[in-house]
């Protein structure tokens, strides 16, 4: 028996893989988090699989689920949002597993930040303009931020940030950011990236908090801040330069 772990992508049902699809079509369970993973993608169940939303449930519930199935030889697609490598909450899960003595494996989705860039139609990375994007968030009531990690550390960079669970601390991002970027610095909010009521808003540090005071978000959105969100007088990148020589382009320089 064994757990998957599977990154069930931003919202858009059809933006999983295609690992993961199969493996959900092979499980006799799928525990889902169904709070922020689309029903859509449970019609890739077996038709006679157990599937049980766990938004509900507590850390203890979800392990004995696993416990359950278990000791019925039975896999688990174990679907969550997103990601697994950021903001999963699976380590703790893996942890009871591995005591457990319980097997189970991951399979990556498709990233929030990278379905918000794509709902902008923007590359993050510009040449010479911003060639780091850091993924951070805010202290909250589920986890504080360590010591060290912070948005004036991290915007000390210049650096495109991708600032997530953070819409309710909106004026704190722009408050301690804008120093360090500017008031003219481009923003970019996108909130529920891929689904159907998928929603953005563009401004700059100076205007971003009024825009969205004006009509709110609550939740499941990604703030963007750095100048190449606007950036479009900027070198091109030699990749593709004519007189730029690589191993793979097998060409003499023109």
């Amino acid at each position: 028996m064994t757990v998957h772990f599977i990154g069930a992508g931003p919202g858009a049902a059809d933006l999983i893989t295609v690992r993961g699809r199969d493996l959900i079509a092979r499980c006799p369970v799928c525990l889902y988090a169904g709070s922020i993973v689309p029903g859509a993608l449970l019609e890739h169940c077996p038709p006679d699989a157990l599937v049980r939303d766990t938004a509900p449930l507590s850390l203890d519930e979800i392990e004995a689920a696993f416990v359950d199935a278990h000791a019925k030889g039975q896999d688990v697609a174990r679907l969550h949002s997103g990601d697994l490598s950021v903001w999963s909450a699976i380590a703790e899960q893996m942890r009871r597993l591995d005591k457990r003595g319980i097997a189970y494996t991951l399979t990556p989705g498709v990233p929030a930040f990278s379905a918000a860039a794509a709902a902008l139609g923007r590359e993050l990375t510009i040449p010479e303009v911003a060639q780091s994007l850091v993924l951070t968030r805010v202290s909250g009531r589920a986890s504080k931020m360590p010591p060290g990690e912070s948005l004036p550390v991290f915007g000390a960079s210049g650096a495109t940030l991708a600032v997530h669970l953070a819409i309710h601390a909106l004026d704190q991002v722009v408050a301690e950011l804008t120093p360090l970027y500017g008031p003219d610095c481009p923003v970019a909010v996108v909130a529920h990236a891929s689904w159907p009521q998928q929603r953005i808003v563009r401004g700059t540090l100076a205007t971003i908090a009024r825009q969205v005071a004006d009509d709110p978000i609550e939740r499941t959105a990604i703030i963007f801040v750095g100048p190449g969100l606007a950036a479009e007088d900027f070198r091109e990148s030699a990749l593709y330069d004519a007189a730029y020589q690589r191993r793979f382009r097998g060409r003499e320089a023109i």
